[in-house]
């Protein structure tokens, strides 16, 4: 019985949890516009009188008129009869005019709360751990906060809106009701019981719906997304899987379709039932009105006045209830964005961080770095020690899966590692403040961003606090050996690059390569990471930028990570990595004199490129450690 009761009052507190939810959503709504909701507000309270001066007023002019009917037109009858009618007029005039008003003020107030709310979004999104990108739940979450939280505040707020005028409306008639009988109101209430417990059921199945429908959601929309995104087009069409993700996409969409269909052919069953007892319950009160005139307990007034309030206030209840059971239902969708607000990073700042040098003294160190990704149990690297001397140019090589992404990642912060430490001159990384670490480190990725935006934009982006003039852009194309694409394309530095915005100008992957080169050096930093910088070149474009890049990074310390020899052997030290671990280190003459695992694969790509000499005299193409 203690489990049982237990049970209970954790579902208890589950359940009312969106009372907490929904004053979240208030706050958000005053934060985002104060001005706009105590606008709102005021109007509210004048909507919600002026239905009842209108119900009230019905008497007065139906009990006039007749009084007027049969004494003819004259001034007597006149007088009676045109004081109710434009009192009536102006207040319904007046209505109208604060409909308007409350339209403007409501789409106003609207506008400011759901970019507020983005805004939020694109901050938590920004600053969350690299992590949580890696991990399923967080991209549900993510989805279920983006695609519902804004929307779903905003319908609260119209809920709430609705709540309040007609909760006003409502007590209003309640008072005047009660002038023909203390349980009238009573009456109200009951009759819309049935709808209230049919709204709250069906949204509370709705949602546990919805949450479990968010992956199969998210994969209708990733087939989507390959079905009509630029960058997937010509693998979709070469690989011929145009078809198969059609349908695969119809058949997660069918699946959602129906089951969605299936909870609203359930709710429009439960709401005819719950109107069908409203109807009970209307006849029966409309009947007691009704004899009560035939016996001249009621004027004509009487019936008209009883007739417009109660079924105004049936209406009303039935619009309270359903707004409770909508805020109820919003509410259970605020849980998404307030637990999404409030994850907390695991990579945190020191609370006194040490400043980033300007330029390295010793250099970069991992000391016996052992690390796995969350939710991963294949450890990506084992014990991996490396020293990066400052002022030195490194290659890290080895097979696709060694570790070198995972060395990126680590260096940059985006993890920490398991065990083991990774230093700057001698200080754990730990010590830094993040944004201060990644000011001071320039990487290039394998597969670095295309920004649909201005050359000038394109290659700024590496530094947005260093001036983007012509000499500092030039200066960083010329480091790319990108300084004739400027004059090739029709606007200079002006040029949109892409083609998902009018008048974008396409470029080919190694122009691409070549511009994220240039906002790499753009950066001006201490440390620079190269993955795969000549990946799209050819030989003697690799050669030629090869020069370049060591007249670049003079005075830095630099990383290049590749798979080319041809790149590798223009390093001081290169590292050969394999399993998580350095397995060989030294220069590119010092690992071919060792033959171990570089100068076996040197070896064997010399006689590929060389058509069986492995002098390396004659390099025709880039050659590979695979």
């Amino acid at each position: 019985m203690i489990e049982s009761a237990s049970h209970r009052l954790r579902t208890l507190s589950g359940r009312l949890e969106w009372i907490g939810w929904t004053r979240a959503a208030f706050v958000f709504i005053w934060r985002a516009a104060p001005g706009w909701t105590t606008a709102w507000a005021a109007l509210l309270v004048l909507q919600g009188v002026l239905p009842a001066a209108v119900v009230a007023l019905t008497k007065w002019l139906v009990d006039s008129i007749s009084a007027a009917v049969g004494a003819g037109i004259s001034g007597e009858a006149a007088a009676a009869v045109l004081p109710p009618a434009a009192l009536m007029g102006v207040i319904l005039l007046f209505q109208r005019i604060a409909g308007g008003v409350s339209e403007w003020v409501s789409a106003g107030q609207s506008e400011h709360v759901g970019d507020y709310v983005k805004g939020l979004l694109h901050a938590k999104a920004a600053s969350v751990d690299y992590a949580f990108y890696e991990a399923s739940a967080y991209h549900d979450l993510l989805e279920q906060a983006n695609t519902q939280a804004a929307g779903r505040i905003l319908q609260l707020l119209s809920n709430a809106g609705v709540l309040g005028r007609s909760g006003i409306t409502f007590l209003s008639i309640v008072v005047l009701l009660m002038t023909y009988g203390l349980w009238i109101p009573f009456v109200l209430l009951v009759g819309a019981i049935p709808a209230l417990i049919v709204v709250l059921r069906h949204n509370r199945i709705y949602h546990e719906w919805w949450k479990g429908s968010t992956a199969r959601r998210r994969m209708a929309q990733y087939y989507d997304l390959m079905l009509t995104f630029s960058q997937f087009a010509a693998e979709v069409r070469i690989n011929q899987v145009g078809d198969k993700f059609r349908n695969d996409y119809a058949d997660i969409r069918t699946e959602l379709r129906t089951e969605s269909l299936d909870l609203l052919r359930r709710q429009i069953l439960g709401r005819l039932l719950a109107a069908t007892s409203a109807l009970v319950v209307t006849g029966g009160v409309m009947a007691w009105i009704a004899l009560r005139a035939f016996r001249g307990q009621a004027t004509l007034g009487d019936v008209a006045f009883f007739y417009g309030a109660f079924t105004q206030g049936q209406t009303l209840v039935g619009s309270l209830l359903q707004n409770v059971g909508a805020i109820y239902t919003n509410a259970l969708f605020m849980d998404h964005l307030i637990r999404f607000l409030g994850l907390e990073n695991k990579t945190l700042d020191p609370d006194t961080p040490t400043e980033f040098p300007a330029r390295l003294q010793t250099g970069l160190r991992f000391e016996n770095v052992t690390f796995r990704y969350p939710e991963q149990e294949r450890v990506a690297l084992d014990g991996f020690s490396l020293d990066v001397p400052a002022g030195k140019i490194v290659a890290i090589v080895g097979e696709n899966g060694a570790g070198k992404s995972t060395f990126i990642k680590l260096l940059c912060r985006f993890y920490d590692p398991d065990e083991g430490r990774v230093t700057v001159d001698g200080t754990d990384l730990r010590e830094f403040a993040q944004n201060d670490l990644r000011r001071r480190v320039s990487v290039l990725f394998q597969f670095p961003m295309q920004y649909q935006m201005s050359l000038q934009d394109n290659v700024g982006i590496g530094n947005i606090n260093r001036d983007p003039s012509v000499p500092n852009l030039n200066e960083a194309m010329r480091g790319a050996g990108a300084e004739h694409l400027v004059e090739k394309l029709p606007d200079g530095y002006d040029t949109i690059l892409g083609r998902w915005f009018a008048t974008g100008t396409e470029l080919s992957g190694g122009e691409w390569q070549r511009v994220a080169l240039a906002r790499a050096f753009f950066r001006e930093a201490p440390v620079v990471i190269l993955d795969e910088p000549t990946s799209f070149m050819d030989s003697w474009a690799e050669n030629e930028w090869l020069g370049r890049f060591r007249r670049m990074v003079e005075g830095r310390t630099a990383l290049i990570i590749t798979h080319r020899f041809t790149t590798a052997m223009q390093a001081d030290i290169i590292h050969v990595m394999e399993k998580g671990r350095v397995v060989e280190s030294g220069s590119h003459d010092e690992l071919v004199a060792l033959g171990g695992r570089y100068a076996t694969s040197w070896s064997a790509q010399m006689r590929q490129a060389t058509g069986g000499s492995d002098d390396g005299t004659e390099i025709s193409e880039p050659v590979s450690l695979n």
